[in-house]
């Protein structure tokens, strides 16, 4: 649904507000205020619809709301069930085309809200037999916003709708991990040059190169699960500040009880509502932890770019799997087009990192109205790091072979080859071979012989690759 709202019957109802009237097309749910916020927020063009789990937090919280309301007698028994009823319908995926609020948009969250209230109103009314509009029957603010205010229910539904995000996210994740360690695994016997500074280092292994990015890539589960606990701390019942103005005193742990029923999360009450309404530290925290995870997996797309480099006049220890022709004018030229794009994605989450923390940093006194871009970067981080890692994992790890051949032949020609001779020949003498090496351009094994430090078989020992892959006992001096 674009941003011009255009009738297709030609008819309309009318409806009105604070600000005066509006004829709204028939067949739209929503209502007078939605089309405000449509008229004023043509910012960003990302709709709600885009993230479907935040159309479903919301009306998760309207449904343990109008429950919580029903039962406490503030809504009549066939007007709860007919909301209770609406909610469902939009948690299974219907009616979401409705939701069409810009995510970007002043008033705190105030048109999400709104245009949640009066979906659900006039689908309700529906059941009720009503048409749409008739809201002496079942009106958005006095039924279906009952007991609620934008800041509690809003950062409620968009606390929920990031758990379940982020449990996306780390199920992704945990595939990306396992990507990396089948390679691994796979690349366990290929011998190569390690590099320190771009420089050669000491030899390893391949399958040990890709097992450490498995490795790093493995500590963020743990991260990004820690994190998101903390948005399992909710508060609704805080009404407009967190004093709970206009809520039964019974409803706010009431409503809660049902919205872990709803949602199957072990959400619980803040301690401070007030505290709670206008913090948004777990916000932050959150973003922190994407940002770590974004900068780990371009520093890995970063290697593999290095590492596939060439094909023939760079490292060219791998191939990545080609996607694509890599030039208008080079013919044969293939480019590392996944690992350059999730460097993309990495920059992007990063920056909005930064609109997250300035943000946070901009409420004032009992709320923070900056909440919209707030929700607006997280959910766009979330969901381009769970393409991104769908991409990388499904286009590029997955297609990685090995040019075993060239890695053993930098191996057998580095200079770096020497740090091993180190515990046997010193410091001094290891670097007097080296300097040697690279004025004469002859191998360190056959200096090595020449000058009678060592004997062959001493010398095969030490700079056989098992023993040079991992810690040895060496002879005490």
């Amino acid at each position: 649904m674009d941003i011009t709202i255009s009738p297709l019957s030609g008819r309309f109802r009318r409806e009105h507000d604070l600000l005066g009237e509006k004829d709204i097309p028939v067949e739209y749910y929503f209502g007078i205020q939605t089309m405000r916020a449509i008229e004023n927020f043509d910012i960003g063009r990302v709709r709600l619809h885009f993230y479907p789990e935040l159309i479903r937090a919301l009306a998760m919280v309207k449904e343990a709301a109008a429950r919580a309301n029903g039962d406490l007698g503030l809504l009549d028994g066939p007007t709860a069930r007919a909301i209770v009823d609406a909610c469902r319908e939009i948690e299974q995926g219907r009616l979401h085309e409705h939701f069409v609020v810009d995510m970007v948009q002043g008033g705190a969250g105030t048109s999400t809200n709104m245009n949640a209230n009066e979906v659900i109103a006039n689908r309700a009314l529906e059941l009720l037999g009503h048409e749409r509009g008739e809201y002496g029957y079942c009106h958005p603010n006095n039924h279906v916003n009952r007991s609620q205010s934008t800041n509690d229910a809003y950062p409620t539904a968009v606390r929920i709708a990031l758990i379940f995000s982020l449990q996306k996210l780390v199920e992704t994740l945990r595939w990306l991990v396992d990507a990396f360690r089948a390679k691994g695994a796979e690349f366990a016997h290929v011998i190569k040059m390690g590099r320190t500074q771009l420089q050669d280092a000491v030899p390893m292994t391949l399958g040990q190169e890709f097992e450490a990015y498995a490795a790093n890539l493995s500590e963020e589960i743990d991260r990004i699960e820690q994190n998101y606990r903390l948005f399992l701390e909710v508060n609704m019942g805080a009404t407009a500040i967190g004093t709970g103005i206009n809520a039964d005193p019974d409803y706010s742990p009431l409503c809660i009880r049902y919205l872990r029923e709803i949602t199957g999360l072990p959400v619980v009450a803040a301690t401070n509502l007030i505290e709670a309404t206008n913090d948004t530290g777990a916000f932050i925290m959150n973003s922190s932890a994407l940002k770590r995870l974004a900068t780990k997996m371009s520093k890995i797309c970063n290697d593999l770019r290095l590492l596939s480099s060439g094909p023939r006049a760079g490292l060219g220890e791998i191939n990545l799997p080609p996607m694509q022709p890599g030039s208008s004018i080079m013919p044969g030229k293939v480019n590392p087009v996944i690992p350059e794009v999730v460097n993309q994605v990495a920059f992007r989450v990063i920056g909005n990192d930064l609109t997250i923390t300035i943000a946070s940093e901009a409420g004032q006194l009992e709320l923070n109205v900056m909440e919209p871009i707030i929700v607006y970067s997280l959910f766009e981080n979330i969901e381009m790091l769970i393409r991104s890692m769908n991409t990388l994992r499904d286009r590029c790890v997955t297609g990685i072979t090995a040019n075993e051949e060239t890695c053993r032949r930098m191996v057998r020609n580095s200079i770096g080859v020497v740090t091993a001779l180190n515990p046997y020949l010193g410091y001094e003498t290891s670097t007097e071979l080296a300097k040697t090496a690279l004025r004469t351009g002859k191998g360190i094994y056959d200096l090595v012989l020449e000058q009678g430090l060592m004997s062959r078989e001493e010398l095969d020992s030490v700079l056989s690759p098992e023993n040079m892959l991992r810690p040895r006992k060496l002879a005490r001096r």
